[in-house]
């Protein structure tokens, strides 16, 4: 094993905190593991050497690099791993020091309850005190993958803080071949949130997560770009078989109506992410995520020609006074549109595509400096409701309503 590093960068990283290493890990795109064969440069068109932090050079033994960070996860410490979702920030969940390290580097409100991850079913009897029938077939159809279950925690089994005070924890088995090892590695349950800063946008590259966290965390395995690119759908299931979906996202209503008696929205994800959303039950029912840096604000309308008149006088507007502007859109209408920065989500045909490039979109107008920015609706079905739910939240719930007439309302 061969160790590169820079000792320039390696001081700046002691600086901000932490010295974070790099593992960075090759894996191939198989059936049931969403992960991608090909490796993305960690930081800018660098290479990881040049980048100048600690790198682990691996060739075919990644074992080496899994169990050194599941070590550091064993022995408290706090790594960013790839799942078919998002990039999560991982700490042993029984720990509450360990635990502790994730709220401090994200910067997490301390009644944001955290997902617990597991590589194998056999866990659940140290975390849980039960399965009713309609969580067991739910686990059966969707796991591993992007399926968090809230279910009833046995007392003691994982710090408070991972529950937030509440009876339940929020457990999930990723369809990641790196973050099932790394779990293995650890031996031990990892209490995992997207491995940003609270409010922004989710990673689904080690690069993101280096931007945001470097200097803050023990360590990033770098396992390519994220699949799914929105974070899991989480659900509370009850013995008749009514299931409520407390977050939308990798697993759509459709797919759970399959195995389900009925399915609803919890009401709470209509105030989610505004100022009187009420206690969150799960991750990501109550506070701003998501959000670029610049004001981002979503454009619906009746029509399709009446949205993007709308956007592009917003944008005229805006650019007048001197904004950066920028907008979202859907490859169907992203040429109607002048603006400083204009970001596709694919086609509106293709919701996986939009859920896929949401994240780094949203990073694009930051690294833009786009300071006003409109985004159009996305369909809210299937797939296409988890994404208009990040961006509702992204959008702290801003909407205009653009009237056939050319008016508008807040």
């Amino acid at each position: 094993m061969e160790r590169k590093e820079n000792g320039n960068l390696e001081q700046g990283l002691h600086a901000g905190g932490k010295v974070t290493k790099l593992w960075r890990v090759c894996v191939d795109h198989e059936a049931g593991a969403a992960a991608s064969a090909t490796v993305q440069p960690l930081v800018g068109g660098a290479d990881h050497e040049q980048a100048g932090f600690p790198l682990w050079a691996l060739g075919s033994d990644d074992a080496i690099a899994l169990n050194e960070a599941g070590a550091v996860l064993a022995g408290g410490g706090t790594v960013a791993f790839p799942t078919e979702t998002v990039y999560g920030l991982g700490a042993d969940a029984r720990n509450t020091a360990a635990v502790e390290q994730i709220f401090a580097a994200k910067g997490r409100p301390s009644d944001n309850p955290l997902i617990v991850h597991i590589s194998d079913t056999s866990q659940l009897d140290e975390l849980v005190l039960g399965v009713n029938d309609t969580e067991r077939r739910l686990m059966e159809a969707f796991w591993p993958g992007p399926l968090t279950l809230v279910l009833p925690v046995k007392p003691g089994a994982v710090s408070p803080r991972v529950t937030a005070g509440l009876d339940t924890v929020a457990v999930r088995m990723p369809d990641h071949r790196v973050a099932l090892a790394l779990i293995s590695a650890a031996d031990c349950p990892v209490a995992a949130p997207s491995a940003n800063r609270s409010g922004r946008p989710s990673p689904t590259l080690a690069g993101h997560v280096f931007e945001d966290l470097a200097g803050a965390i023990d360590g990033i395995l770098d396992g390519g770009p994220a699949g799914v690119g929105v974070e899991s759908t989480v659900v509370q299931a009850g013995q008749d078989g009514t299931v409520t979906v407390l977050r939308p996202g990798g697993v759509t209503e459709e797919q759970l109506a399959a195995l389900a008696a009925s399915v609803q929205r919890d009401p709470a994800l209509a105030r989610a992410g505004s100022a009187d959303s009420p206690a969150p039950r799960s991750p990501g029912m109550k506070y701003t995520h998501y959000a670029p840096k610049g004001a981002l604000c979503i454009v619906q309308g009746r029509t399709a020609d009446a949205v993007s008149a709308k956007i592009q006088a917003e944008l005229d507007a805006a650019g007048a006074r001197g904004e950066t502007t920028g907008v979202l859109s859907f490859d169907e209408h992203i040429g109607r549109y002048r603006a400083d920065v204009a970001v596709s989500l694919g086609s509106l045909a293709a919701p996986e595509e939009a859920a896929h490039r949401l994240y780094a979109g949203l990073r694009q107008f930051d690294e833009a400096g786009a300071t006003f920015i409109l985004a159009e609706s996305c369909p809210d079905k299937g797939l296409g409701a988890a994404v208009m739910n990040r961006l509702l939240k992204a959008a702290g719930h801003h909407i205009i309503f653009a009237s056939d007439d050319g008016l508008a309302s807040d």
